[in-house]
């Protein structure tokens, strides 16, 4: 098994063609074939089942696609890590809900790459399961989200409370109304919601992450809750308003990491980000 055997599996069971595969991998449809055989052939199972419509995978297809998922990223931050300039005396990757990238994670990086600028920093955007999975799997260095997941081998700390805020476009349109899109901030979110709004319906509009929520309001006009942390600025620019009287909602922000490391590299950007961490809860963007 190699690398490209992984990545030629993986583009197949995207397109679901050996031929569309091979046009998006620069190669002849007679190399993907190759490849897959050999693939199986290690493998010891059919990975995908060819049709003239063109193919789609077995059951053990669908197995071995998490695992190959996994495989390639392993091996390019393998390759990363090996290739690594001789200026750099390590790599450490970080990985994030795209709501902490907004405006305050690049802020961090930027001071720890001034602190640290021997290190190289990988920086990468996940959901909850996709962070949790690099840190078990060791992939990730460091992720950062809202709602993590206990496990033996990681620590998990809490950075901040981000201050959840109802904002609308419209102030003088009377509140809630068809406009509100619910934004799915994790199970804490969800009870404090319903607790402050009992009666209220099934919004129209539901979106898993507060950016895809701005651009819609911003867009169509509409409400939604966002953390006055990057609501602030639109507030300033009177592209948002704050809702009178509106109940606020407290969002945890919080670090995981492997329990056992010992990387003295790792373990000084832990520190940096917990001292930036010390200074955010500091903040009033009121």
């Amino acid at each position: 098994m190699d690398i490209d055997q992984i990545k030629t599996f993986l583009s197949v069971a995207a397109n679901g063609s050996f031929l569309e595969a091979a046009s998006r991998l620069y190669v002849t449809q007679s190399t993907v074939s190759t490849r897959i055989q050999r693939l199986e052939a290690y493998m010891g199972v059919s990975l995908f089942v060819r049709n003239r419509s063109g193919a789609s995978l077995t059951l053990p297809g669908r197995r071995f696609l998490r695992h190959a998922k996994t495989l390639l990223l392993t091996l390019e931050q393998a390759r990363h890590d090996i290739g690594l300039p001789s200026r750099y005396r390590a790599s450490v990757t970080i990985g994030a809900r795209i709501a902490l990238w907004e405006t305050l994670l690049p802020e961090w990086i930027g001071i720890i790459r001034n602190q640290v600028p021997d290190v190289s920093i990988r920086s990468e955007i996940g959901f909850e399961e996709d962070l949790m999975r690099g840190a078990i799997e060791g992939s990730m260095d460091i992720s950062m989200m809202y709602t993590p997941q206990h496990n033996p081998g990681l620590k998990v700390e809490h950075l901040f409370d981000e201050t959840l805020v109802l904002v609308t476009t419209d102030p003088e349109k009377p509140w809630p109304n068809d406009d509100y899109i619910y934004v799915d901030w994790g199970p804490g979110f969800y009870a404090q919601h319903s607790n402050s709004y009992p009666n209220l319906e099934r919004p129209a509009q539901v979106v898993n992450i507060g950016w895809l929520a701005v651009q819609l309001v911003i867009s169509n006009g509409g409400s939604c809750y966002l953390p006055i942390r990057f609501a602030a600025t639109l507030i300033k620019e009177h592209k948002l308003f704050q809702v009178p009287n509106s109940p606020q909602f407290k969002l945890p922000a919080y670090m995981v990491s492997q329990l056992d490391s010992d990387s003295i590299v790792l373990q000084q950007i832990l520190d940096n980000l917990r001292s930036l961490a010390a200074i955010e809860r500091q903040k009033n963007y009121c």
